[in-house]
Parts: C-alpha cells; structure tokens; sequence
C-alpha cells in the first residue's frame, strides 16, 4: 500500500510491522527516521547480531539482497534486512532486477522485514514494479516540505521535544537552514540540549545555538538591504566574506533572491494590508514592515534588475559561463549593484 511517512512511523510505533517497505522520495529526513527506527527497535540487542543485515545498494545486486532476505532468522522471531542508498543498486532500474524484486514482493519470506532506503529519488509510477509494491508492501514517497509548511513542521517537532518556540525564532530558522527536514531537526536537538524540558526557544538562542552571529548574519544584510543602509549592509557583508565556511555565498544569495522576490510580490499587490501581503508572501505578518520599506526603497524596475544581478551572482559562484572569481568579492560586486 502507498503511505505517508508518519503513518508508517506510528504504525511501527504499535509493532504493526509489514513484510517489504520500499521508502522513497526527495526527502531524504523521513526514509532515515523509518530505516533508523527499524533498525534500532525491531530486534532486541541480543537478537541484532544474527538478524540484523545492512548493505549498501552500489555493493550488492538484486539477487544478492534477496538471498539476504530468504534466509530464516537464528533465535529470533523475525530479521531485519535494511539496502540503505537503495537507488544504487545496479540493476534496480533493469528489467532482471526488477522481475526478481517483483517477484519476491508477491511472495515475501514471512520472517523477514526487508527495508529499502531509496534516496533522492522515486521510481517510475507507470512501471509493473511500482504498481506491485504499491499493492503488496509499504511503499512510501517521502516528498519536500514545501517553505509554507516549515512552521507548522518546526512547531511540531519542537513540541514533541517538550518545548515551544517564538515565532521569530522559527522565522529565522527557517531562513538560515532551508527546507531540509535533516538540518532542522539536528539543529532544534542541539538547541534542546540546552534548555530544560518546557522552555522557549527564542531568537536568541537561535542565534546563540545555530551558529548566527547577532549583528553579522544574513538576515540583518536582508535588512540593512531592505532599510537601503549602505555602511551597514557593507559592514556586514565584510564580516561575511571573511567567514565563508559559516556563511556559504550560494545560500546568501539564494536567500537574496527569495527576499526580492518577495518584495516583488508587494509591488504587484492589490490589496497592501498586513494580513494580505501576509498571505501573499506566505511570511509571518512580524515581517511585512520590512517588505513595505524594501518596496519603498526599490522601485518594480530596480527589483527586476535586482533579482537579474542575483542570478548572474549565482551563475558567477557555480562557475557556469564566468571565469572564476573569489566568493567575498563576487559578494561584493553584488550588494554594490542591489543598492545602486
């Protein structure tokens, strides 16, 4: 059967286990949570060390991981066979592997909880193999969060951590690690470790545990950028372009990008009321002044060629149809040109 993530985590919450679990998608966050939480409670300790098989997909061919999964298990009720990078395996996508997959899938070693961890990716819904493993095992396709749905993401998971978290700080969470759920999640552990069972998370101890220098960061360039101060933006780019490693460029200006594009939303607005733009830009109604002053400071032309320098800018860091340059003054050249 085809099924979300978090219903097959609290159907192996219950021990409700199924034979064959083919985990795939672009989210890379949930195929580890189900993986690791088979491997680590599904067997006792002591049953582990015959019945727990591991292997890697470019290591081993179809047949190889199904001879794993025939065998019966040694004093145990049942073991375990996890492919992690499942989308390595050389003859998955070959009709052979695919043939031998489906068959077993039909008829599954009753003993055995075979796992496969296919990453990044998803196999061809139209194919015979799909259409069998959506009929008799678990099939999951683990999607991208999208950006609207990072808050309600992060307050859950913060929650289910025994604490709560501002606004502002998961805001800026949001901002500084993406949308990857793994990232995320390391850094909201990090930040528990700190705090005593119901605390609050703040942006504070965003700033203080996730890395952000408190007057250097992305987001106060963001503002300096939207506010047109240039000794500030310029003050903060150098504190920037001197730590690269902490500040990659091709975030910085990706998050550049997603910030004017937003504000080219404001100029395209009808209705300008804080709960509107609110709703547009898909942001907290906390940031909206900011979009407003952005919006006062860059006309919809200069917007428009901001958001062209953005892509040359991105164009420059990855080395695609420009010499190549340093990043901190690749930088440079481009908050140049934002702000004149």
């Amino acid at each position: 059967m085809s099924a979300k993530p978090q219903q097959v985590f609290t159907e192996l919450k219950r021990q409700q286990y199924a034979p064959v679990y083919f985990l795939q998608g672009e989210e890379p966050y949930y195929i580890d949570l189900i993986t690791r939480y088979i491997e680590d409670n599904v067997l006792s300790t002591a049953e582990k060390g015959f019945n727990l098989t591991i292997v890697y997909g470019k290591d081993q061919t179809m047949g190889q991981v199904l001879t794993h999964a025939r065998r019966y298990p040694v004093a145990a009720e049942r073991q375990v066979v996890i492919v992690r990078e499942a989308q390595e395996l050389p003859d998955l996508l070959r009709e052979e592997g695919q043939k031998l997959l489906t068959s077993y899938v039909k008829a599954p070693h009753p003993a055995t909880l075979l796992v496969f961890a296919h990453k990044h990716k998803t196999l061809d819904a139209r194919t015979a193999l799909s259409k069998v493993l959506a009929q008799h095992a678990v099939l999951v396709h683990a999607k991208k969060v999208y950006d609207s749905q990072l808050p309600a993401w992060i307050t859950d998971y913060v929650r289910a951590k025994g604490l709560t978290i501002t606004e502002k700080a998961s805001l800026m969470l949001q901002e500084l690690v993406g949308n990857d759920l793994t990232r995320l999640a390391r850094e909201l552990d990090k930040v528990q470790l700190n705090l005593q069972e119901g605390g609050e998370i703040n942006d504070a101890i965003i700033q203080e545990y996730v890395g952000v220098s408190k007057q250097f960061n992305a987001f106060e360039l963001q503002k300096a950028l939207a506010t047109h101060d240039v000794f500030k933006a310029n003050q903060i780019l150098l504190h920037l372009a001197a730590n690269p490693k902490n500040n990659p460029a091709i975030l910085l200006v990706a998050l550049l990008f997603s910030f004017f594009s937003k504000v080219l939303l404001v100029h395209h607005a009808q209705d300008k009321s804080r709960q509107a733009l609110a709703q547009a830009l898909q942001v907290n109604p906390y940031f909206i002044q900011e979009y407003l002053l952005a919006a006062q400071h860059y006309p919809l032309p200069k917007v428009i060629e901001n958001m062209h320098y953005l892509y040359q800018a991105d164009l420059q860091l990855k080395g695609i149809d420009y010499p190549a340059i340093e990043e901190g003054q690749i930088l440079k050249e481009l908050v140049f040109k934002l702000m004149h």
